[in-house]
Parts: C-alpha cells; sequence; structure tokens
C-alpha cells in the first residue's frame, strides 16, 4: 500500500462516484473543445464572408501636387510625377508577398470620363467575376455583364442617361449592352456605369493600365500593417494605404465570435472546477476515518495531500484524452449541421490533445486543492476519536 494505489483503490471502490465525476469533466472538456475547434473555423469562415463588402488596403499611383498661380489668378493644381500602373505587374507583384494566401481579393479599377448624349459620366473598368465577391451585397436588375461589350449601370447613372437593362449606349464610339442595372446602394457605385477591364483599356486607349488597385486581405492571421509593408516592398514606386476603419470593424466581429465563445468556455470550466472541488470535499469528510488510520500508521501531512491530489490527476488525464477526443468529434458534426464542414480543416494534433491534458490536470489539481489541504490537517487523534 502506497500513496499510488490508495488512490486507485479508492477510485475502484467507490466507482459509481467516480464515474460520475468523471463523466461531469468529461462533458466540460468536451463542451470547450469543440466550442474551439467551431469558433475557428466559424471565425476564418465570418471573416472570409466579410470580403464581401469591400477592401482594405488601397493600392495608388504616387504623385505630387503641385499649385500654380499667376498675377493673383489661380490657375488650379497640376498632378506631377505621377506614377503609371500596370496590371500585370501590380497584381504579380501582390501575389508574390509572404501574406499571399492571406489576400483574398485582387481588384483593378480603371477611371474614366466620358459624355453619353451630351452628359458626362464616368466609366469604371472592373474584373466582372473580382468585383461580385468584393462587393456581394449588389443587387442587380437584368443580369452581370458577361461578354466583352456587356455594361452594368449605377442606379443614379441609369436614371440620368435613361438606361435600362437590355437597352444599349455609345461609349467612347463602341456601342456597348447595358445588361443589368445596380439597386440603389447609397455609395459612389450609383453614379457611374461598370464596364469589363478589357473593354475599358481598348476603348480608352490604355493597355494594362489602371488607375488603382483594391486589395480585400484576411487580417485574422497577421497584423494588416505587415500586409500593407510587403505590398510596399514589392511596390516601392506607389502609394499604399489601409482602411484602418473596414479592418477594425472586420477584426471586432470576428474577435468578439472568439471573445464569446472564450467566456463559454470559463464558465463550462469554472462549474467543473466546483463539482470537482464539492465532490473531493465529500469525499474528505466521508473518510475521516481512513484517514486517521492513515496518519496514525505514518502518513505525513504531505502524503495525505498527495493521495487526493493524485486522484484529481487521474480523473482530469482521463476527462482530458476522452473529452478531447469526443470534443474533435462533436465539431465535426456541429460543422456539418451548420453546412460548414467543407470549410472546415480540422487535424487531431498530438500537441493540442497533450495541452489539453496538462490544462484540464492542472485545473482538476487546483479544484481539489482545498479539499486535499482539509485532509492533510485532520488529526489523527481527532480522526479516531469516532472509531
Amino acid at each position: 500500500m502506497n500513496i499510488l494505489t490508495i488512490p486507485l483503490r479508492t477510485m475502484r471502490k467507490k466507482w459509481v462516484k467516480t464515474l460520475l465525476l468523471l463523466l461531469v469533466f468529461t462533458l466540460s472538456v468536451v463542451s470547450i473543445v469543440s466550442l474551439n475547434y467551431v469558433s475557428r473555423v466559424v471565425g476564418e469562415s465570418l471573416e472570409k464572408k466579410l470580403t464581401a463588402y469591400g477592401a482594405n488596403i488601397l493600392v495608388m499611383p504616387r504623385s505630387e501636387k503641385l499649385t500654380v498661380s499667376y498675377g493673383g489668378f489661380s490657375m488650379g493644381d497640376m498632378l506631377m510625377g505621377v506614377t503609371d500602373l500596370r496590371e500585370s505587374e501590380v497584381e504579380e507583384k501582390i501575389q508574390s508577398i509572404g501574406y499571399r494566401d492571406r489576400i483574398s481579393v485582387v481588384a483593378p479599377k480603371l477611371v474614366a470620363m466620358t459624355r453619353v448624349g451630351g452628359a458626362a459620366v464616368g466609366v469604371v473598368g472592373v474584373r466582372f467575376e473580382r468585383e461580385k465577391v468584393l462587393k456581394g451585397y449588389w443587387a442587380v436588375d437584368g443580369a452581370f455583364p458577361v461578354a466583352e461589350n456587356e455594361i452594368l449601370a449605377g442606379a443614379k447613372a441609369a436614371e440620368k442617361l435613361g438606361l435600362w437593362a437590355g437597352g444599349t449606349v455609345d461609349l467612347g464610339g463602341r456601342i456597348a449592352l447595358v445588361s443589368g442595372v445596380l439597386q440603389p446602394t447609397g455609395s459612389d457605385d450609383d453614379s457611374v456605369l461598370f464596364v469589363g477591364m478589357d473593354f475599358a483599356q481598348a476603348a480608352f486607349g490604355q493597355a494594362d493600365h489602371v488607375s488603382f488597385v483594391e486589395v480585400s486581405a484576411l487580417c485574422a492571421g497577421c497584423p494588416i500593417d505587415e500586409i500593407v509593408a510587403q505590398i510596399a516592398e514589392k511596390l516601392p514606386d506607389v502609394e499604399i494605404q489601409a482602411l484602418q476603419s473596414i479592418v477594425k470593424q472586420r477584426m471586432y466581429s470576428v474577435h468578439f465570435v472568439e471573445h464569446l465563445i472564450l467566456t463559454v468556455s470559463l464558465v463550462i470550466l469554472f462549474i467543473a472546477c466546483c463539482m470537482v472541488g464539492a465532490t473531493m470535499l465529500s469525499s474528505v469528510n466521508e473518510r475521516i476515518k481512513e484517514i486517521g488510520l492513515l496518519r496514525s500508521l505514518g502518513f505525513s501531512r504531505g502524503g495525505i495531500f498527495g493521495i487526493f491530489c493524485f486522484e484529481a490527476v487521474l480523473i482530469g488525464m482521463a476527462a482530458g484524452v476522452i473529452g478531447y477526443f469526443g470534443g474533435y468529434a462533436l465539431s465535426l458534426k456541429v460543422l456539418a449541421l451548420l453546412d460548414m464542414a467543407g470549410e472546415a480543416e480540422l487535424a487531431l494534433h498530438p500537441v493540442h490533445l497533450a495541452l489539453t491534458c496538462l490544462l484540464i490536470v492542472g485545473v482538476s489539481v487546483l479544484a481539489a486543492f482545498f479539499p486535499s489541504w482539509k485532509a492533510a490537517s485532520i488529526e489523527p487523534s481527532t480522526a479516531l476519536i469516532s472509531l
């Protein structure tokens, strides 16, 4: 009989209470592990979906503005040293940065002015397949352009120019078909005409040229400033801006999910600790005679303390192992119910298993600390009076 065999015999003797305690603790671990797996997938999915609400990085030509006046008469501003943006070069450099896996969408824009029926209107050349990802909130009366000569009209521009889905319009001497009209968005998109990038570059004589590039980056895995710095290193002659307000709004949404899951996990862990502590304290009160006998046989206070702590270690270790695998299986089920199983990239990691067991063992020992200390404080004479 020693400090290791006594807890095992006690747990086997009172197997019902041990099994219930193990069940409660295991269910807590299952809940925490599954919540963390699910929250990670939901957070990543949420951030990807938030890319449909606009870019968070702008790549623009670098220029210097010079105000010209003569004789007190202002002649306006002149742009000097404007950098020429090449679509192919900018996209290639952005896709070569270290954090390229965090880049969701690269959407180039070519902005020009033209006249339609005597009215001035802005024309924006875009890559529609990327624009639909970047602006998932767009709703169209008609259809998105497919052919090169098809365009998409903003709500205000269509009203001003008398355009409708299925109509035609003369842009720079080229006849274009209006495939659809954007429903009002409340943004600058309402006042312009969107055309395919190839059509715009050909119509306005600027092959491979773009006015600016919008980039949507997933910024949960790294600071947005690092992505901007890497793009600036690849494109030193352009101006790069991070739209911090958009970044902060997205990160707030992602972090809210993470903090909510963390709070729930802590509550579950606290309840499990209370259950372990209460059960161990009850066990101490039931085993006062046994403790007195052990103390009279020469067991030290440290030995008694170690017996109860070792029981907590065994329960915590078993709950950690069973709970980790159970939580992993439950997270797959939950993601399947949420129709997010295809987005999940979950895998069992031995390191995660070891850390989970270590954490749960630490928590169980902490919960059993007071009952173990109370057991170690019992004097042999006090315990043996009731014999």
